[in-house]
């Protein structure tokens, strides 16, 4: 039997504000998993999948939208949770449109199930899918089908 090895390939994982706060919720919006959990449970996800995973937080939109523009050049695919500012980015959405790859967007909660005002997403605009409400699993699922959309 002869195995066959898949392109190297890079995802940057981009998380916004308060994402690094994971875990510490008491209502346990964000699930249970703290955010270096997170990170460890999708760098295994992607090393499984032979993904090299850039995995980043920031609490500042401009910082998000650098490593976005940073990616154009490095980067197959971008996850991104904007977190709040899914609901409010016009420039992370631009900075989304200009990237020539695949973007998947994910949120930790359903947010078609909270307020009303984070059932617009600014950044659906620019992904080629959402996945919403899974937690920690919704991440890990991203980058499953981050890995069969930039493999196609």
């Amino acid at each position: 039997m002869t195995t066959t090895a898949l392109p190297p390939a890079t995802v940057w994982f981009l998380n916004g504000p308060n994402a690094n706060l994971y875990g510490l919720d008491a209502n346990k919006t964000y699930g249970s998993d703290s955010f270096p959990v997170l990170q460890q449970r999708c760098e295994a996800k992607a090393a499984s999948l032979q993904i090299t995973l850039n995995f980043r937080q920031s609490n500042y939109e401009g910082q998000l939208i650098d490593w976005i523009q940073e990616a154009r050049g490095d980067a197959q695919g971008i996850i991104i949770n904007a977190a709040g500012l899914t609901y409010s980015s016009i420039p992370i959405l631009d900075a989304l449109l200009s990237f020539p790859g695949s973007i998947i967007e994910v949120h930790m909660s359903n947010i078609w199930k909270r307020e009303p005002f984070r059932h617009h997403s600014y950044i659906s605009k620019a992904a080629h899918g959402v996945i919403a409400g899974l937690g920690g699993d919704g991440y890990e699922l991203a980058i499953d089908a981050m890995s069969r959309l930039i493999r196609r």
